[in-house]
């Protein structure tokens, strides 16, 4: 935990900490309290991507100022909650690198408080017992110039106490009553046209079991914990602003021990996928993918398990920034900002995905030789690594052609020389076919005296650079090629399974890889030379039997500015 900051000390970086700092600021309405967040997600569905941006905003705010943020599960609504998710969010979020000590807190932690709260509303004559139905409700709602009705609304509160408590006690079935805040139905605010604060649910919660069949509205419980909790600052997203004025008068109304603020920010909006959790859950319970993990979804466990670092996701939410005003990012700025951490710390190794074998017929056979190669030039700590290297090898198919097209600079017959990576030049001098004319053997001569293959030795070669893997040592292993789920940058408009790509996924097999890949850890990630970056599978993959996701291409589509 780190100690509260003298205010000069903290340099603002959005609108939120200029908000705080004036609340902190000597006459301030938090002066002498340390800063207090929470970060407060709803179990019923694995966080996402847009999710990251509220957890850098909550624990990020905190943290500046040198105050804590707490997390809280709210818990309110036991129809879809499950443990489930409430383990896979607390992971998720120490993966990032986030903590929240010993502050973990469950909305159902206070149902008694909030319960309790609600009969004081009804003694104060701020909240009564209505038997409308939602539909009637509904109906009865009125518009800007019409007040909303409620034949209810001046019953006794002595009669409305006793419902309220043969509601707590089960005589009543589901939708039969509701208890409704007592404030304004000619408001302009249609949140503050005398909301429901409590609805009538008979289904067991994950943590209280039965003991519950009424349950608080979000909008009721939300300022009652942030206030139980002593939260100074409760930062949400910028659709929660038109519920702020009843944020604000739960605070007011309720004795509470203490008086959070409300402030929002915009929500994190990205393109060419879906961030909500409904269409995130018909994904997963349609089969269209290999759940909520799948390396497609936006979710951060599919995110990490393609092989996205903390570092990165973090760098993105950051550099994003925190604004009031509602944007989309490009998918392809997160993926920059991966490619940027990977760039720095991913080893290199050789991979070929589409094996083609290539023999120097000029090598002697049965001979083997180690190269010493780097891993990562831009990581000299990473040191070097050692390599085979024999006769027989496996390279691109793309890198040969019988017959040359225009500006084809690899190997074809009595083409120019090329280099093989950190080994040697070589040429083609001919290749072998089966039956149907496909390709099944290429076959080249090396130049010895050229060995470790550095365009630094000073000679000119017209051809490319090319990677390879020696055939016999090569780690073979299934490779899964990952782009967009979606076709379209905005499915969110109309039917979003209409718009699923057919081209999300490719799987490759009999890939051909280093042998030093062989003891490459779960979520381990590489840059295979000329292909992208990689990981291992974290959850296909077995002894004998490797699966690498592609977790970026190495072409940066991301134009800043544009």
């Amino acid at each position: 935990m780190s100690e509260t900051k003298n205010l000069d000390e903290v340099v603002s970086t959005n609108f939120i900490d200029d908000f705080v700092k004036e609340d902190m600021a000597p006459g301030g309405r938090t002066e002498g309290m340390r800063v207090h967040t929470r970060f407060p997600p709803e179990p019923n569905g694995y966080l996402h991507i847009g999710h990251a941006k509220a957890i850098y905003v909550d624990f990020g705010t905190a943290d500046r100022f040198g105050g804590v943020c707490n997390l809280r599960m709210d818990d309110t609504n036991p129809t879809k909650e499950d443990v489930e998710y409430v383990e896979a969010i607390k992971e998720d979020i120490h993966w990032l690198g986030y903590d929240w000590g010993d502050r973990f807190y469950y909305a159902s932690d206070y149902f008694e408080d909030m319960y309790k709260g609600a009969e004081e509303l009804i003694e104060k004559g701020l909240a009564y017992v209505c038997e409308l139905t939602q539909e009637e409700m509904r109906e009865m709602r009125g518009d800007l110039t019409t007040p909303a009705r409620s034949p209810y609304r001046d019953r006794p509160k002595e009669e409305s106490l006793d419902l309220f408590r043969r509601m707590r006690a089960g005589e009543f079935e589901d939708g039969k009553m509701t208890l409704r805040a007592r404030i304004d139905l000619a408001s302009g605010n249609f949140n503050m046209r005398d909301p429901v604060i409590y609805r009538i649910n008979h289904k067991a919660h994950h943590r209280t079991g039965d003991k519950w069949c009424i349950y608080p509205m979000y909008d009721y419980a939300h300022p009652f914990e942030d206030a139980m909790e002593c939260i100074t600052h409760s930062l949400c997203s910028l659709e929660f602003e038109d519920h702020r004025p009843f944020y604000d008068w739960v605070v007011e109304n309720v004795t509470l021990p203490s008086k959070p603020r409300q402030i929002e920010f915009a929500r994190l909006g990205i393109n060419n996928t879906v961030m909500s959790k409904r269409k995130l859950r018909a994904l997963v319970e349609g089969n269209y993918v290999d759940g909520w993990d799948d390396p497609r979804m936006p979710t951060l466990c599919g995110l990490r398990r393609r092989g996205y670092t903390p570092r990165a996701i973090r760098n993105f939410s950051e550099r994003n920034g925190v604004s009031k005003v509602n944007s989309t990012v490009e998918y392809a700025f997160l993926e920059h900002c991966l490619r940027e951490d990977l760039n720095q710390h991913a080893r290199r190794v050789m991979g070929v995905l589409h094996p083609v074998k290539l023999v120097l017929t000029n090598y002697p056979e049965g001979k083997t030789e180690m190269l010493t190669v780097e891993n990562n030039p831009n990581c000299p700590e990473d040191g070097t690594r050692e390599v085979s290297f024999s006769r027989t090898l496996w390279i691109e198919a793309e890198d040969f052609l019988t017959e040359p097209v225009p500006k084809y600079k690899r190997l074809y017959p009595g083409g120019p020389e090329c280099r093989l990576k950190g080994a040697y030049l070589v040429k083609c001098v001919g290749y072998e076919t089966d039956n149907e004319g496909n390709v099944t053997e290429i076959h080249g001569e090396f130049d010895p005296d050229s060995r470790g293959g550095d365009p630094a030795d000073g000679r000119k070669v017209k051809g490319a650079t090319l990677h390879w893997v020696d055939a016999e040592t090569a780690l073979t292993a299934q490779v899964r090629l990952y782009d967009n789920l979606f076709s379209v940058e905005s499915p969110e408009e109309g039917d979003f399974l209409d718009y699923l790509s057919e081209t999300s996924l490719e799987v490759l097999e009999g890939c051909k890889l280093e042998q030093g890949l062989r003891d490459a850890k779960p979520g381990e990630s590489f840059q295979f030379m000329r292909q992208g970056y990689f990981c291992v599978d974290s959850k296909d993959a077995k002894p004998g039997a490797p699966v690498f996701n592609r977790s970026v291409k190495l072409k940066d589509s991301f134009k800043p500015g544009k």
